[in-house]
């Protein structure tokens, strides 16, 4: 099966949240697909909320490209996630994430921000990893 990660679950990778972090980290050692945006978004988190400095939240950003597989955001990412958005009504951030996934050909989405068992577009399935806490 081939799976995405949303920004949530590299950043509690990167945090101390106990089974959360855990399961988090689990899941991105497995080298799942992650998209331009998570890497943005992921530096962005870590930098404001966590406080890290940039060089730290850059290393970490470095390390997780190096671990996934990275698809970028493209006018073909974004028209599907218009697309998707208003279909599904995710928030424009949301559709980025699953029309992204879509795209790479993956079978699961790994995000706590999206509707658990979720199918979208009968194709790929929203997994919330920590569902069960």
């Amino acid at each position: 099966m081939r799976a995405f990660a949303d920004t949530n679950i590299a950043v509690y990778a990167e945090s101390d949240d106990g089974e959360k972090s855990k399961r988090a980290r689990l899941i991105i050692e497995s080298s799942p697909v992650i998209s331009t945006q998570v890497v943005n978004e992921v530096i962005a988190a870590l930098t404001g909320k966590y406080g890290f400095s940039k060089p730290d939240a850059y290393e970490v950003a470095i390390g997780l490209m190096d671990l996934c597989e990275v698809v970028p955001v493209d006018e073909r990412t974004v028209r599907e996630a218009m697309n998707l958005a208003v279909r599904y009504q995710l928030s424009h951030w949301d559709a980025l994430i699953v029309s992204a996934a879509l795209l790479a050909g993956c079978d699961l989405v790994h995000s706590e921000d999206l509707q658990h068992e979720q199918i979208i577009d009968g194709r790929i399935t929203v997994r919330n990893p920590f569902t069960d806490q």
